[in-house]
């Protein structure tokens, strides 16, 4: 799996890095970037839950 974040379409809503920081953080300029793919069944399920719940969309999930 890998994760993805159109970062120019981010609306910095934080969602993504409170479901899973793990993967996820805000980057210098307040936007979200994966710093980390997942790693295990747990890190990759909460990825793909924000992935899910991103508001506007922008997080995409590869297989």
């Amino acid at each position: 799996m890998e994760i993805s974040i159109e970062r120019t379409d981010c609306i910095s809503c934080g969602l993504c890095v409170g479901a899973c920081p793990e993967v996820y953080r805000f980057a210098d300029d307040g936007l979200a970037e994966v710093y980390h793919q997942p790693e295990g069944e747990a890190q990759e399920r909460s990825a793909r839950a924000a992935a899910g719940g991103c508001p506007v969309s922008i997080i995409y999930v590869e297989e």
